[in-house]
């Protein structure tokens, strides 16, 4: 039998991003106001439907473009400006997932540091930057003076199963270093793993674990009085990948 592409039925991909940054010692994640329907009003991930003439990647960095401004970093320039590291994350295809029609989405995981104030394009009336915990409310999420309501579509999960990702990538990989400028403290590292992880940290334990992991971290020969106090130690990424040992999670 010959094959008929009618027999099957028609569905859209999507591609949704889990945006996440550290302010303010928070991990916040970039939500938008939808103003279209469906759930017109409702806050949102970022995303948006993928074009005829590109794969999933290239949606996925052309909707980060046209929500934050960032390109996709380039492994091959590790000094690379307003670079922010992106990777697929999970497939979600449940049948009724969007009123609209059979939708699938590819969501993405993109990381970057100290990302300004978004704003909002395409769809979206609004934008900001959250934290992920009141996003992640039971009861919903709602700027002051508005009323409550869980994200639109299944994205609640899509964002929890983002934020696990990167808590739990972050104690195996280098991963954490995609929430620090190109050259970093090793304060300013631990803060983003107690942003991340929701913990606090003993900084002198911590200094010892970074720096005596091989490949985790190369001093750039710089010093920064940026946090206050005497001057820092400036350190780069290093090659390493995963790190051995890993930087376990406490138990909390």
């Amino acid at each position: 039998m010959p094959y008929d592409p009618s027999a099957f039925p028609p569905f859209a991909v999507t591609v949704d991003l889990v945006v996440l940054t550290v302010r303010r010692h928070s991990l916040c994640a970039l939500a938008v106001r939808r103003g279209e329907p469906p759930f017109q009003g409702r806050w949102a991930l970022p995303g948006g439907f993928v074009r005829e003439d590109e794969d999933l990647a290239q949606a996925a960095a052309r909707e980060l473009a046209e929500e934050t401004g960032l390109c996709v970093h380039d492994p091959a320039a590790p000094t690379q400006d307003n670079g922010a590291h992106l990777e697929q994350l999970a497939t979600y295809g449940d049948p009724e997932r969007d009123p609209r029609m059979r939708v699938v989405s590819v969501a993405h995981l993109a990381l970057a540091p100290d990302l300004p104030a978004p704003r909002a394009g395409g769809d979206a009336s609004n934008a900001r930057w959250a934290p992920v915990e009141e996003l992640l409310e039971p009861s919903g999420f709602g700027r002051a003076g508005e009323p409550l309501a869980p994200l639109a579509f299944d994205h609640a999960q899509i964002l929890a199963d983002g934020v696990e990702r990167a808590r739990s990538k972050i104690e195996y990989s280098s991963l954490a270093t995609a929430f620090c400028p190109p050259e970093f403290t090793v304060g300013e590292l631990r803060r983003v793993y107690e942003a991340v992880w929701s913990v606090a940290l003993d900084p002198r334990n911590f200094h010892r674990k970074v720096t005596g992991t091989p490949g985790f971290l190369v001093p750039t020969g710089g010093t920064t009085t940026r946090q206050g106090g005497r001057p820092a130690q400036l350190f780069r990424a290093g090659g390493a990948t995963l790190l051995n040992p890993p930087m376990l999670r406490p138990e909390v």
